[in-house]
Parts: structure tokens; C-alpha cells; sequence
């Protein structure tokens, strides 16, 4: 099986388990429903529930329901993409090739969407069935933390929002990226390993190849930004220079960064040498995060 065929059949299966958890549109109150369903099934590639099944089947050769824990992580990636895009933030019209949320729906629904899709993320993991109570947990503390206020994704962009027009630093841009993105790619990771039982050792060794996959993806995400069209994004391009956000061409400049990016895909690949060929999906990943052009 192909990379891409592999991507597909994850995909169908991540999405089959969104659909069955998310309310259907006509479901009462129909305007919210329709509102999370629009973002959540707007084509995106889906590559922090990737990444979990991915490591859940490079640990154990059962990891029957990884979809729906997989799926917690979609969730709360489109609630911060949509708000994300709401005028009081990023305030962008465009996500993923088609109008944001709040510009389909209203500011008001978007914003609840958002919070929905966000509560609905823990109820899945506390309904996880074939998991025990202990198991449970630590999947539910690993993605509030990733996405909390201390090194997690509304701390990262809290950094974000207060460092547009500041001079562009190292030590600025690492507090903004490590926590905004990296920290929920590292946790979709990490819980991948969890649901799979992985020992002290495992989790170790695929905590730090999350690392290195989250901070390659920021990377290369601010080199598309100022490379890429609107079009071939699938949202607004050129927006961190327009608003003097911190990335890493402005602190570094476009080649510096593209270097650094492939020093973080082979760092990413030298981290799961304890797996050999169980890890392959995990090592095509890296390269997809660090090769892609949208």
C-alpha cells in the first residue's frame, strides 16, 4: 500500500468515526450542528489523527478504535481553526478553500461551533470503549494539556496574538510555535503511544520524534505563507508578514528555515530507530510534513 493510499483508508476511517459522533445537521438545534459539521468536514487533511493511528500501530498490532481517539484530536484542531479565523483574532474569510465559519454562519454560532467542537473532543475519549479507566485519563490529560495555557496551543497563541509588530526573536518565536503548533502534534503522538500501551522507553523515544515533526511543520507552514497562493493553501496566504507575525522566515530567512526544517525530518527519522520498519508510516509522514507544498 501506497503513502497515499494508506492516508485514504485512514482518513475514511478517522471520518466515518467523526460523522458517527458528531450530531447530524437536522439534529435540534439544527444551526449548530450544521455550523461544526461545515468546518470539521471541509477537506482537511487530517494529519494529527495520522500521526496517532500511525504510532498506535507502530507500538501494538491491535489498536481496534484509534479512530475515535484519533478523531478527539480533529476535533479540537478545527474549534481553533475556526477561532481562529474570527475577526477579534485572525480575522480571516478563508479556511481549507472555502468561506470560514463565521463568515457562512455568524460570529456568534462560529464561536459556539467552536466551543462545541471542543467539549466534544473530551466526551469521546471518556467513551472510549476497550480502554480502561486509567488509560482514559492520561488520553484526556495529554490533550487538555497540548491544548491549555502552559506550553500548549491557547498559550502559544495568546504569545502569537501579544508578539505581532514586536522585533522578530529566537526566543520569541520558539514560546509562540512550540506551544501553538507543536504542542498538539506531539500530543497526537503521544496518545497514539498511550492507546497502544506503549512502554516508558517507547513513549520516550515517540515523544521525541513529536517534537521534531511539530516544529518541521510550523516551519514549513510559515515558509508556505509567504511561497504559496491563496489558492494552493486553501486560506489566506501571506498573512503573518501582512500582520508582522514572529515566524521563522522573519527570524531567519526562507533558506535558513528550509534547512532547518530537513534537520528536523532527519532528527524526526533518528528518533524512531528503536522501531525499525514497524515505524515506516511514521518516517513517510515526517517527509510528507516537510515536503508538502499546502
Amino acid at each position: 500500500m501506497t503513502l497515499k493510499e494508506y492516508m485514504a483508508a485512514r482518513q475514511k476511517a478517522v471520518d466515518a468515526a467523526l460523522d458517527r459522533w458528531v450530531p447530524a445537521e437536522g439534529s435540534d438545534p439544527a444551526n449548530i450542528h450544521q455550523s461544526m459539521r461545515y468546518s470539521l468536514f471541509a477537506g482537511g487533511k487530517r494529519i494529527r489523527p495520522l500521526l496517532a493511528i500511525a504510532t498506535a500501530e507502530t507500538v501494538s498490532d491491535s489498536s481496534i478504535g484509534i479512530e475515535s481517539c484519533a478523531g478527539s484530536l480533529e476535533l479540537i484542531h478545527t474549534y481553533s481553526l475556526i477561532h481562529d479565523d474570527l475577526p477579534a483574532l485572525d480575522n480571516d474569510d478563508l479556511r481549507r478553500g472555502r468561506p470560514t465559519c463565521h463568515k457562512v454562519f455568524g460570529e456568534a454560532m462560529a464561536i459556539l461551533a467552536g466551543d462545541a467542537l471542543l467539549t466534544l473532543a473530551f466526551e469521546v475519549l471518556s467513551k472510549l470503549e476497550g480502554v480502561d479507566a486509567s488509560r482514559k485519563i492520561e488520553l484526556v490529560r495529554e490533550l487538555a494539556t497540548a491544548s491549555g495555557t502552559v506550553g500548549g496551543m491557547i498559550g502559544g497563541q495568546v504569545n502569537d496574538i501579544e508578539g505581532e509588530g514586536k522585533h522578530p526573536t529566537a526566543h520569541l518565536l520558539e514560546s509562540i510555535h512550540r506551544a501553538k503548533t507543536g504542542a498538539l502534534l506531539r500530543a497526537s503522538v503521544r496518545m497514539g503511544a498511550i492507546y497502544a500501551g506503549a512502554g516508558e522507553s517507547q513513549l520516550a523515544a515517540l515523544t521525541s520524534f513529536g517534537e521534531h515533526v511539530g516544529l518541521a511543520f510550523q516551519i514549513v507552514d510559515d515558509i508556505l505563507d509567504v511561497e504559496q497562493s491563496s489558492e494552493a493553501l486553501g486560506k489566506t496566504a501571506g498573512k503573518d508578514a501582512a500582520q508582522k507575525k514572529i515566524t521563522f522566515p522573519a527570524v531567519y530567512g526562507i533558506e535558513a528555515s528550509r534547512k532547518m526544517a530537513e534537520e528536523e525530518r532527519l532528527a524526526a527519522h533518528l528518533a524512531l530507530q528503536p522501531f525499525n520498519d514497524r515505524a515506516r508510516r511514521l518516517k513517510e509522514l515526517a517527509d510528507l510534513v516537510v515536503q508538502r507544498s499546502a
